[in-house]
């Protein structure tokens, strides 16, 4: 019987996995995965995507190699491989799980079309959202654009289905020529991930693990507990999600199965109604990620201030919840969803840099970086997104780091040079009297930074930014 290929990008699991699962129906399967980063476009994988990528697909194999199955690396064009793959195996089909990010969108549908001039079967399937974009729109028919109405129409039309099993293997005996893991040198040459490497541990099983954890212990509480990040209250998922090591369709089942009445997890499954949203925009509004959906930003005069964009990076603007986020970005290849809000409003308000740059950062640092979610968060926080942050709601970095961190826990964790201020002055440690910075360790402007703006005037430079925008 022809064996099958399963051409994996970013659903590196063996459950509710339906490419893998429909090709094991048909007879034998050849997992296949093409390492072609400037198939991407703009937004070819970062340092920190790499790092995990490279750990996911080592978990990966050895999880099919327990099946009698073999993972098949390949380096170079994806059609071409493909291509090569099905002459040295003698394969009938190609089958994968379809991505939504625009080019690899335009990819797919130019590969499908040359493998069925190729005399090849190709079956694609929905697995990385709960919906298919092109099924939920307005009763005009078109796209939604604010994420209430487009959530309430995704629960009114959309069943989820109970995640699939793991396939049974039908190993092929005739395998192609393949590279290993390490063979395509994901892996940075200096080592920068130590903490990246000691907080998080990719692959199929540890995701599973992490969703059982927040089940039991978290869900119920999330939603007094999600906007704190002194609190281990949210799911980190999300990493796990952006390579597809679990399925939304599990996550969602896997929830509800366990809470079906709980305000926790109707809150915390309106997040993956975002996701959601945020896919849903991208594929019918593609050019989002590079220009505003809101055509009126694009005369925004966005500063290009080199020198505050590498503090802010840095986590040196001398607001401490800004700076603590930056510095747990780096750290860990993760930042708290809330105070991901904080430092994208600092950035293109305080700062008024363009929401580009702060989505580029985040692309190449985050170990969750999802071209969609990254996209859409930054615009939601610059206003000139779908359903977006009004732009004159500018957070106050104190206010926000005493409102989210009251003990100031968070900030002390990410900054020690602060760790021995009170919590008075722990958001705020210009205001600190000096017999107090003395006492604390603290000088200003040697140990910790001075501020990099004055919030009250930077605010009141934005606002009259934006004001002069050109109306509609």
């Amino acid at each position: 019987m022809a064996p099958t290929i399963v051409w994996l990008h970013n659903d590196y699991r063996l459950r509710d996995n339906p490419a893998l699962f429909h090709a094991a129906m048909a007879g034998p399967v050849i997992p296949l995965v093409v390492w072609a980063p400037d198939e991407e476009g703009d937004w070819a994988p970062g340092g920190a995507h790499r790092w995990w990528l490279h750990h996911s697909l080592t978990s990966l194999a050895v999880d099919l190699e327990s099946r009698d199955s073999t993972l098949v690396v390949r380096r170079g064009d994806s059609l071409d491989e493909l291509l090569d793959v099905a002459r040295e195996t003698g394969a009938a089909r190609v089958y994968w799980n379809q991505r939504y990010e625009p080019a690899l969108r335009t990819r797919d549908l130019k590969i499908e079309a040359a493998l069925r001039d190729a005399d090849l079967q190709v079956k694609t399937f929905q697995s990385a959202l709960l919906h298919d974009p092109d099924e939920v729109r307005t009763n005009a028919g078109n796209p939604y654009r604010v994420f209430t109405p487009f959530w309430k129409k995704c629960r009114s039309i959309i069943d989820v289905a109970s995640p699939l099993d793991e396939p049974a293997f039908n190993a092929s005996t005739d395998l192609p020529d393949s590279l290993a893991v390490d063979d395509l040198e994901l892996l940075p040459k200096i080592d920068w991930a130590e903490g990246i490497r000691e907080r998080w541990s990719p692959g199929e099983a540890a995701a599973l693990k992490r969703l059982e954890w927040f089940v039991d212990e978290a869900i119920t509480t999330y939603d007094e507990d999600r906007n704190r990040p002194d609190l281990d209250g949210t799911s980190m998922l999300s990493p796990h999600l952006r390579y597809g090591e679990i399925s939304p369709r599990q996550i969602w089942n896997g929830v509800l199965n366990e809470h079906p009445d709980d305000e926790g997890a109707r809150s915390y499954l309106s997040e993956i109604g975002w996701r959601e949203f945020s896919y849903h925009l991208i594929y019918h509004y593609p050019h989002t990620t590079e220009k505003p959906l809101n055509n009126r930003f694009a005369a925004f005069p966005w500063s290009d201030n080199d020198t505050h964009l590498k503090r802010w990076q840095r986590g040196n603007t001398g607001y401490p919840i800004v700076d603590a986020g930056m510095r747990q970005l780096w750290h860990i290849g993760w930042m708290h969803n809330r105070v991901r809000m904080i430092v994208a409003s600092f950035l293109t308000k305080d700062l008024l840099i363009h929401w580009h740059e702060g989505a580029r950062w985040f692309w190449d640092t985050l170990v969750d970086g999802d071209l969609a979610n990254n996209t859409q968060g930054w615009q939601w926080s610059a206003g000139s997104g779908a359903d977006a942050q009004p732009f004159f709601r500018i957070f106050n970095p104190v206010s926000q780091g005493e409102r989210y961190d009251p003990d100031g826990k968070y900030v002390r964790k990410w900054i020690p040079e602060l760790s021995e201020l009170p919590d008075k002055y722990i958001h705020k440690p210009w205001d600190a009297p000096d017999d107090v910075l003395s006492s604390s360790g603290v000088q200003l402007g040697a140990d910790y930074p001075d501020r990099i703006v004055d919030h009250s005037e930077a605010r009141t430079k934005a606002m009259g930014a934006y004001e002069n925008l050109p109306r509609n």
